[in-house]
């Protein structure tokens, strides 16, 4: 069961998180510590902008490492499951209050797939489709208005 505090990640994503992390503990810090040995070795550092930037981008390399550490210690990784009812990692088709149609893919912002409209479950329109099931109406309040939406389809993501 995914709660607020576990991820649930399909397992392609994990594996791209995977290997961000595996490119960042590695290479990543490898260039960035070259970075900062070159920076260093233009003398002054109180006054060196190049270090100051090396040293910045470091901190923010070594904070996406805690964030991925923090994913991937806490996600749930699965493929989901086959269901009329939209849960996470469904791709539901939907019909807009305008008539068009849509595919979105409800899951966590770290599942993001080219192609798809994504909806996180915190979001307005995830948080109004989840549970939903076809040939449900289902509306949601966001910065644009008050949107309406039918499902046509669920089905499982797979990846």
């Amino acid at each position: 069961m995914v709660d607020d505090q576990t991820v649930w990640l399909t397992p392609a994503a994990h594996r791209k998180l995977l290997e961000e992390l595996e490119e960042l503990s590695t290479n990543g810090r490898l260039q960035i510590s070259e970075r900062i040995a070159e920076a260093r070795s233009h003398g002054d550092i109180s006054e060196n902008g190049d270090y100051d930037a090396a040293k910045n981008e470091q901190g923010l390399m070594e904070a996406r490492i805690r964030k991925l550490r923090h994913i991937l210690d806490t996600a749930e990784v699965r493929d989901a499951e086959v269901s009329d009812e939209i849960t996470v990692g469904t791709l539901v088709r939907v019909r807009r209050g305008d008539g068009g149609e849509m595919e979105v893919f409800v899951a966590t912002q770290e599942n993001k797939m080219p192609g798809f409209v994504l909806a996180s479950p915190s979001s307005p329109m995830g948080a109004a489709l989840l549970g939903a099931k076809v040939g449900a109406t289902v509306s949601y309040a966001a910065p644009g208005g008050t949107f309406e939406l039918t499902v046509l389809s669920v089905r499982p993501f797979e990846s």
